[in-house]
């Protein structure tokens, strides 16, 4: 414990592991002093509790060192052709190039879930700082994130305004946390706080629940953008949901924008912004978010799909 001041699971962790050691060190055989016994080996229970100890160390080391930062993704308006918002991408600092979903599924699976979460808005907010001033912010969270009682307290210390800030839903919310959810982010929606509902899913059940949050942000992926200017069934849906977010008040966004064709659709439908490449790589630079203060020219879009046919370095890309 000395050595791991305030971190028991750490200690107990490489306590187990110094006795498995020691174990294997006093053993009969050469063999089996050479070669541990392996965790497959191991009782299950103990695996277990030991790969979850792994895991809370882990994670508690990248919140006590903060190791991650933001990367944000511009959100353009397709109407005035000039960036509206943006979404904020967590990117870990890490040496097994673990994907950001990967630390967040992990952090959850041990229970620091919205300690995580709540680490990544504040860097998120602390960025925000060097953005333009008239950009909204989106910050992924997940909705049982929302029903922790520290998040209105988030929204007191960091300076990143409450009326500039998006919660954008990484999940459905479950049937028996729905009301709840309505009254932990109701009053946080009347200080300015906005919300979205990421739902590449729109089935009837989704609209439903839609219809009855009245979210401020409707953001649809691929499978309902891919093909929408080639596939009749896909422009057909596309046009519905445009019909549907403008009599409920939400704001239509399309994610993973990734041709001329497909930009061209969209803005003929209705569709209120665009996400993905082809408009904007996600970037941890200043340098380029300050670009984002000023509208396109009337070929700004000609010029993005050029850029995006070669990718940033001549090698293409997706979204």
């Amino acid at each position: 414990m000395g050595e791991n001041p305030g971190m028991p699971e750490r200690a107990l962790l490489e306590y187990l592991l110094e006795r498995r050691q020691q174990d294997t060190t006093e053993a009969d055989t050469p063999d089996t002093a050479r070669f541990p016994q392996p965790l497959s080996a191991m009782p299950p229970q103990v695996a277990e509790q030991l790969d979850s100890l792994r895991s809370l160390s882990r994670i508690s080391a990248l919140l006590e060192n903060q190791m991650l930062m933001t990367a944000f993704q511009p959100i353009y308006g397709l109407e005035s052709k000039a960036v509206v918002g943006v979404e904020a991408l967590s990117r870990f600092v890490s040496d097994d190039g673990a994907s950001a979903e990967l630390w967040f599924a992990e952090a959850a699976a041990v229970g620091l879930g919205a300690n995580l979460e709540f680490s990544a808005l504040a860097s998120a907010a602390a960025a925000a700082a060097k953005l333009p001033p008239h950009l909204y912010v989106s910050l992924n969270i997940s909705p049982t994130s929302c029903l922790d009682p520290r998040l209105p307290e988030l929204f007191d210390h960091i300076e990143l305004p409450i009326d500039r800030i998006v919660l954008e839903l990484t999940d459905g919310i479950p049937d028996e946390e729905y009301s709840h959810f309505v009254s932990a982010i109701t009053p946080l929606r009347e200080r300015g706080l906005r919300i979205a509902i990421d739902d590449s899913h729109p089935g009837a059940g989704a609209l439903s629940r839609m219809l009855h949050l009245r979210p401020d942000f409707i953001k649809l992926g691929r499978n309902v953008i891919s093909g929408v200017d080639t596939d009749t069934s896909q422009h057909a849906l596309a046009a519905c949901l445009v019909d549907f977010a403008e009599q409920i008040g939400s704001v239509l966004v399309a994610e993973g924008v990734e041709t001329t064709e497909e930009l061209m659709v969209l803005t003929e439908l209705g569709f209120s912004a665009g996400q993905g490449y082809l408009l904007g790589r996600p970037s941890v630079r200043p340098k380029d978010w300050a670009a984002w203060n000023t509208p396109l020219d009337p070929d700004g879009f000609r010029h993005l799909a050029a850029a995006a046919d070669h990718g940033p370095d001549g090698s293409g890309g997706s979204d």
